[in-house]
């Protein structure tokens, strides 16, 4: 225990299982290639650091799941400075605490998502940090399920097959300064309570499925100060309870939120919604969340008491985004003349959109 071993320049074909507290480093970044066969390194000692390595191959498995770096039921371990290339999973962390997964370059080929495993999975794991990873071509960049007190901090997750940041049951976790841009269905997390969301970036996750951020079965946690960018939706919530969103800017999205009617208790404040083709959209004429202090591109009040709020309340969703809603088919028409004129009806007597989804105070001026 507490060797240092040195590792210079070539390729190893072996694979290698740690049992002791070693500190295990790479010169010129040696290559282990696991030839598509093999775990290649599996991490079974508390204290483990390994740095400099380039592990390449490791091969698909429909039986298990294969990964280049293993660390199985170990605690305190260090994974920094490496690189992944083409690995079915990259770094596998199973019932283990306290690990660091720092500053690598993780790079897949995923043709498919039963052909492709993660850039990081975590199951079963505690006080674990993620940070500064660039994770590209896997199935989900990153994913936890059953994590605790997690730290997911200025990762880079771009152009995976399914999600860039998939979570389930991990309470209590940190995503912080995060870049998610261009993956299959964007960010998906799901039936978790007590999660920070803050200044992360959600960019051009697009197609009929894809997400900024989906939200099920989320509860008692903050999305603060984030960009949603040239998504088909930035937000997506159902069944999603006590949720502080406030700060963030959507700007030139399909629909910038969706709520579904069994989402309640949210709190909308502070936002800028800017140039989407819809700001928010329902399934109900009943709303349980509530929207103050926005900004909305699409606000034609005015501010006669100048104290920097529309003196007449907005109402966010328009009559036109409930019918595409019914009948998709009538996206054809939007910036039709048609659907100005429903739309401007609808503003001036609201019938059929919800009444209680309204900013009573929406910002004339962008949030900064």
């Amino acid at each position: 225990d507490g060797d240092r071993i040195v590792i210079d320049g070539g390729v190893y074909r072996e694979a290698v299982v740690v049992e002791k507290s070693v500190e295990i480093i790479g010169l010129n970044h040696p290559l282990f290639d696991g030839e598509g066969q093999r775990q290649i390194f599996i991490i079974r000692a508390a204290g483990v650091s390994i740095r400099g390595l380039t592990f390449r191959n490791c091969g698909i498995s429909f039986i298990e799941d294969r990964s280049a770096i293993l660390i199985d039921g170990a605690q305190d371990c260090t994974v920094e400075n490496n690189r992944f290339l083409d690995n079915f999973f990259a770094v596998y962390l199973a019932k283990s605490a306290g690990a660091r997964i720092i500053n690598n370059v993780i790079r897949g080929q995923a043709a498919s998502e039963t052909s492709s495993g993660n850039g990081v999975h975590a199951w079963y794991c505690k006080d674990i940090t993620i940070t500064g990873n660039t994770i590209s071509g896997h199935r989900d960049g990153i994913y936890f399920e059953f994590v605790q007190n997690g730290l997911v901090e200025k990762n880079h997750s771009e152009g995976n097959l399914r999600y860039g940041l998939h979570f389930m049951f991990s309470d209590r976790c940190r995503y912080l300064d995060n870049t998610f841009r261009q993956n299959g269905a964007g960010v998906a997390v799901m039936y978790t309570k007590n999660v920070e969301m803050h200044h992360n970036r959600f960019e051009e996750n697009w197609g009929s499925a894809a997400f900024g951020l989906l939200l099920k079965d989320i509860t008692d946690s903050e999305i603060r100060s984030n960009l949603f960018l040239g998504n088909s939706i930035g937000i997506y919530a159902e069944n999603s309870n006590r949720l502080e969103i406030s700060g963030n800017d959507f700007l030139e999205n399909g629909w910038a939120v969706k709520i579904m009617s069994n989402s309640m208790d949210n709190h909308f404040s502070g936002n800028n919604f800017i140039a989407n083709s819809f700001d928010v959209a329902t399934n109900s004429r009943h709303n349980f969340s509530r929207f103050e202090k926005n900004f909305w591109s699409g606000y034609r009040g005015y501010d006669l008491d100048r104290d920097g709020y529309g003196d007449v309340p907005f109402h966010p969703v328009r009559l036109f985004s409930m019918m595409v809603a019914q009948n998709p088919p009538a996206l054809v028409m939007m910036r039709s003349l048609l659907v100005d004129l429903l739309d401007l009806a609808e503003s001036v007597f609201p019938l059929l959109t919800p009444e209680t989804l309204v900013d009573e105070k929406p910002l004339m001026r962008r949030r900064p």
